[in-house]
């Protein structure tokens, strides 16, 4: 078998070298948003309210949160903590430059006998044309303050909460859609429970924050009564201008977009859930959902503080407000914000030790 390697092999066909790949373009990571507009937007924002409202400068920043983040806020108070006065601040704070603007502020004082049509509208028969129209209710405005949301019936409540989480109401089988910066701050008082019909959990998530309204320091207290004429004349009597509706709706876009969030916060905050989960203090634990919305509001938390990416200080500041009127804790068990910041403290330890800034 020899014999078939004894002739020479023939040579085969030259290798065809392969062409040099045509330069073309390189990939670069598109650039950053400028969040310079955002940041004006919400400086003018807190400067009119910290006008009107004195000695709640942090309850002003959670809003404004929200706001930012198209989420609504619910607010424990008690009667004359400010709660009116800061909803009509913020109002006053924001134009409509829309031919047919809607109006900037409403409110609605719910009473046991309201009826779901006396928040979201009713069709009214017109005998000239022969025709229903639609005549709005008071929930057709951009910011709408509910106060005393649990003196309602559930049926009013459902109607409210439906709005909220689809920004749009349904009236005769018809969808009516709110507009985009609909907002709602409501309120509650704990400590008077007759006549009220609580919230449960599944309602409460509607609100991406829940705040608590204490009493005012005394030098705040002092500057209420001292500056009273003067912040009589209204928010108007800021010198900071009015935010336009289009800006603010810009707004939440560009925040969106420009504020990174790193994949350890992600895992971070999944972490605390599943610690929030097991804790034997626990009885039900937050939602993957809960999570979700906590995200935009973490971005606008970083934007305030300065920062274009996400860090573990916004997570404590907010996780408290977002998780803790969503969770059922055992008899006994404490505060919830308590018991979120323990279950924080493994987590955010091992964000400290990583970089959570956007990648060039």
């Amino acid at each position: 078998m020899t014999e078939l390697f004894d002739t020479e092999p023939t040579a085969g066909p030259e290798p065809v070298s392969e062409p040099e790949p045509a330069a073309g373009p390189t990939h670069t990571p598109a650039p950053a948003p400028d969040l310079a507009p955002a940041r004006d937007v919400i400086q003018r924002l807190r400067e009119r309210l910290r006008f009107a409202v004195l000695g709640r400068d942090e309850v002003v920043d959670l809003v404004l949160v929200a706001l930012l983040a198209d989420g609504h806020v619910l607010l424990e108070d008690y009667p004359g903590s400010g709660k009116t006065t800061l909803a009509k601040a913020l109002g006053a704070a924001i134009t409509d430059g829309a031919e047919d603007p809607l109006p900037v502020f409403r409110r609605i004082q719910f009473t046991p006998d309201l009826l779901p049509s006396d928040i979201t509208g009713v069709s009214v028969f017109e005998p000239e044309t022969g025709r229903f129209v639609f005549r709005p209710g008071p929930i057709f405005a951009h910011v709408v303050l509910g106060d005393e949301i649990n003196r309602t019936s559930p049926k009013v409540q459902s109607a409210m909460l439906e709005a909220m989480a689809e920004k749009q109401v349904t009236v005769d089988n018809v969808s009516h859609p709110l507009d985009d910066l609909f907002f709602v701050i409501a309120t509650q008082n704990p400590r008077d429970v007759a006549g009220t019909y609580p919230l449960p959990v599944p309602q409460l998530d509607r609100f991406l924050l829940k705040i608590r309204m204490d009493y005012i320091d005394r030098e705040s207290e002092i500057a209420v009564l001292d500056t009273r004429l003067a912040r009589q004349a209204g928010p108007d009597g800021s010198s900071v201008p009015k935010v336009e509706r289009r800006d603010l709706v810009a707004a939440r876009r560009l925040v969106e977009e420009g504020v990174h969030v790193s994949p350890l916060i992600h895992s971070c905050l999944v972490d605390l859930a599943r610690a929030l989960r097991s804790s034997p203090k626990v009885v039900q634990g937050i939602s993957t959902r809960s999570l979700v919305l906590l995200i935009p509001a973490l971005k606008v938390s970083a934007l305030m503080r300065g920062r274009d990416y996400v860090s573990a200080d916004d997570i404590s500041w907010l996780a408290p407000h977002v998780f803790g009127h969503r969770m059922e804790l055992g008899p006994g068990a404490g505060s919830p914000a308590q018991i979120i910041r323990e279950c924080l403290k493994g987590p955010v330890e091992a964000l400290s030790r990583s970089t959570l800034k956007r990648e060039a």
